[in-house]
């Protein structure tokens, strides 16, 4: 079986894009709950800061940036004069989009904003969100979360449609006594939000989320384990040298679909030196493996069943080695970086040195 390299990296890279989707939230509140202060605080990218966003209705604008697979509809002026008709626009866009044929499409979660510096829910809050509900899960976020008194039990009695509620601050800040409030409640809400869409949906937003490096990891670790059983399928298959041609293939695949969760933006170029960094870090080791394994199936009778054990215990633990470092870099080097992604060449770097590390320690 003859492997084009090159072209192997083309396809996987598609597929990981193909795979990972896009997610769709929607963010309504009143003008100054500070929509824009937590899309960027939970999203990279900083998509609030990209301008008007696309006008999807006369109050409704739809946030995207190239490279986050997400999508922001932000519903603006529900306080005006205009409500009902505003109201009404949402809710036909709303449907319409649950109708389209193409799931990318979808609206998959709605953000409820109420700013707790008001400590006001308005009769308009309260229909926007139980219009969202008929169509999807909504979470009710108090923002400018500074002193609860009781607020957030009241928006839960008032708002019984939503699936919790959560209080959020987006941003650090300093009182007037001189004391530091941290942001907070950004992971929770991450959390529950990956809970309530749908499981297409969820490594796209883990992807476009800044805030949990532990959510990527999450998702990338069911990629390594899907390839490490892929992989173990192909060793064990008793055709002498083929399960390299094949592996190979699922082990870019994985790559390619680590660096899709966690929100790089992945290029084939990035990929295929991504790819050698694996020969340069494993060397003669990853190549003297693969050629015993093959020898051994040449065997006659019992030689080729040892040897196709060999090989399934081998593409596994390679596999794995190879998804669980990378994994191991990538979160290392977000952490660092206070979840801002890193350059591709500290990338490439870092996980070069690891696997070396991890050859020579083995």
């Amino acid at each position: 079986m003859e492997l084009h390299l090159a072209e192997e990296i083309r396809k996987q890279v598609d597929e990981a894009f193909r795979k990972r989707g896009r997610v769709n939230i929607v963010i309504a509140g009143r003008s100054g709950v500070g929509k824009s202060t937590l899309i960027n605080a939970v999203f990279h990218g900083r998509i609030a800061d990209t301008g008007q966003g696309r006008p999807v209705t006369r109050e409704t604008r739809e946030y995207t940036k190239d490279g986050i697979p997400v999508s922001i509809l932000d519903t603006r002026g529900m306080e005006l004069g205009a409500f009902r008709e505003t109201l009404t626009l949402l809710e036909d866009l709303v449907a319409t989009r649950a109708r389209d044929s193409d799931a990318t499409r979808h609206l998959h979660c709605a953000w409820m904003c109420i700013g707790e510096d008001s400590r006001r829910v308005e009769e308009g809050d309260l229909e926007v969100a139980r219009m969202l509900a008929r169509h999807m899960p909504v979470i009710a976020v108090i923002t400018k979360a500074r002193n609860d008194q009781g607020f957030r039990a009241e928006v839960e009695k008032l708002l019984p449609i939503a699936r919790n509620v959560m209080r959020v601050r987006a941003l650090l800040e300093t009182d007037d006594e001189g004391h530091t409030l941290h942001p907070r409640g950004l992971v929770e809400l991450v959390e529950l939000t990956m809970e309530l869409v749908p499981e297409a949906q969820r490594n796209a937003f883990a992807a476009a989320q800044r805030v949990s490096i532990g959510q990527k990891r999450k998702r990338a670790h069911g990629i390594v384990a899907s390839a490490a059983a892929t992989a173990a399928v192909i060793g064990a298959t008793p055709i002498p040298f083929a399960d390299a041609a094949l592996l190979v293939p699922t082990q870019v695949g994985m790559l390619a679909g680590i660096s899709s969760v966690f929100g790089l933006p992945l290029t084939e170029a990035f990929l295929s030196t991504l790819v050698g960094s694996v020969a340069t870090g494993l060397g003669a080791t990853f190549s003297g493996q693969a050629i015993v394994s093959g020898l051994l199936k040449l065997m006659p009778g019992a030689g080729s069943l040892v040897g196709a054990l060999i090989a399934a215990s081998t593409a596994t633990a390679l596999t794995t080695l190879f998804g669980e470092t990378y994994i191991a870099v990538l979160s290392t080097l977000m952490e660092r970086r206070s979840g801002e992604l890193p350059v591709e060449e500290d990338v490439i770097r870092a996980f070069r040195e690891e696997l070396t590390l991890r050859r020579a320690t083995a």
